[in-house]
């Protein structure tokens, strides 16, 4: 069975094993989910189901009608998640019928926003001389050749937007599970600030 889940970063903290050593954790608040919608590869062209995260009381027409013709509230937030399995319109999926203790997975969510960053610490390049006389500090370098090409090509490291971007971490060990309560311990950091959108599934390139 395809594992996946939402929920929003709550936050750090850590937590002691059996040998008293600290492992650093972030706890994420999952869930439940609503199935909406089951999409089959006769009629969509593949298998996925869609699923809806946080009762909201807005939402456009379209949203609307898909949660009425199911009998439920509409969702802020909605996803689909390629599997193969079958789920029940307006079912609900809670994180502990999903994943367990010793599970890997992978986590997707949108990085902090830095804003505009110069190239010293959007790429970690060396700055110039300390001098005094000197008025080349934290600048960007040569942008380009000589007179051959004679242009910046594409893909230079230059200042610009930092951050704010879709990050995916791989292969996190699932600590804790607490299915009444909806919380999901995993081990390791997570992208995002608290309160940020994750998709955690189960992962693609297991360890093991």
């Amino acid at each position: 069975m395809a594992k996946f889940m939402l929920g929003r970063k709550a936050g750090m903290t850590q937590i002691f094993d059996e040998n008293g050593l600290a492992i650093p954790v972030t706890v994420i608040a999952c869930g439940p989910l609503t199935v909406i919608q089951n999409k089959t590869e006769e009629k969509e062209g593949y298998e996925a189901v869609r699923v809806g995260y946080e009762e909201t009381k807005k939402g456009n027409r379209p949203h609307k009608g898909q949660f009425e013709k199911i009998g439920v509230k509409p969702m802020r937030v909605i996803r689909e998640f390629h599997t193969d399995e079958a789920f029940e319109p307006g079912q609900v999926i809670a994180v502990g019928q999903m994943f367990e203790v010793g599970d890997a997975v992978d986590i997707t969510g949108t990085s902090k926003g830095k804003g505009y960053q110069g190239a010293i610490r959007r790429h970690g390049m060396r700055r110039g001389p300390s001098a005094h006389g000197s008025k080349y500090h934290r600048k960007a370098g040569a942008m380009s050749a000589a007179a051959t090409p004679g242009k910046v090509r594409k893909g230079r490291k230059l200042p610009g937007q930092l951050g704010y971007k879709r990050v995916t971490v791989q292969n996190l060990s699932v600590v804790q599970v607490d299915g009444e309560r909806h919380f999901l311990v995993v081990k390791g950091a997570v992208p995002g600030p608290k309160g940020g959108l994750l998709e955690i599934k189960a992962t693609v390139k297991s360890r093991n």
